[in-house]
């Protein structure tokens, strides 16, 4: 189909129907577009696979349940942790059987619940960051609101995705400017 434009002929195409440029570019963008879509379900499948295992681990943990966090949590060599009780980061995992049943001890009764408040994804790395929302005895104090602001930081090694960080702290609730530079100051 051809339009008179300014006494030249133009070439408009049938309605709805793609130029030459355009039909190769879609046909070479068609390779790109499947491993592209691939990878982002695969990411987005690895987020909601991540939050479960999460919850889970979450659980078991302010159970005290440690066989159960253990076979759930993979930890990465590097792993880094800022504890909610504050101080520096440690650095590595003891998941030795003795260090396992002091955790056990330590943390007992608790009951959860997971809001996941952001999530951010690449092919190699995922971000959680979650309210933890739960009630336990920890440290042999009467059980009471333990909830906690996480971040987690997932990196995948190989095909299986390992803790690499966490930071966790109990201020769910605002405090005030004197509270917080009270706990500044120690």
């Amino acid at each position: 189909m051809f339009k008179q434009t300014n006494g030249r002929a133009r070439h408009i195409g049938w309605p709805g129907a793609m130029t030459r440029r355009a039909v190769v570019t879609a046909a070479a963008a068609v390779p790109l577009s499947v491993p592209l879509s691939r990878g982002l379900a695969a990411a987005e499948d690895a987020v909601a696979d991540l939050v479960k295992r999460a919850g889970e681990k979450n659980a078991a943990f302010m159970r005290g349940d440690m066989d159960r966090w253990a076979m759930i949590t993979r930890i990465a060599p590097d792993f880094t942790l800022m504890q909610p009780f504050g101080g520096p980061a440690s650095h590595g995992f003891d998941s030795s059987p003795k260090r396992l049943e002091e955790l056990a001890q330590y943390f007992r009764n608790g009951r959860t619940k997971l809001q996941v408040v952001q999530t951010y994804r690449s092919e190699r790395l995922v971000v959680l960051v979650m309210i933890e929302q739960q009630q336990a005895e920890v440290g042999g104090l009467p059980e009471q609101d333990w909830s906690l602001r996480v971040t987690e930081v997932y990196r995948k090694k190989e095909s299986e995705w390992q803790l690499a960080h966490r930071h966790a702290d109990p201020l769910v609730r605002r405090i005030t400017l004197e509270q917080a530079a009270a706990l500044a100051r120690g």
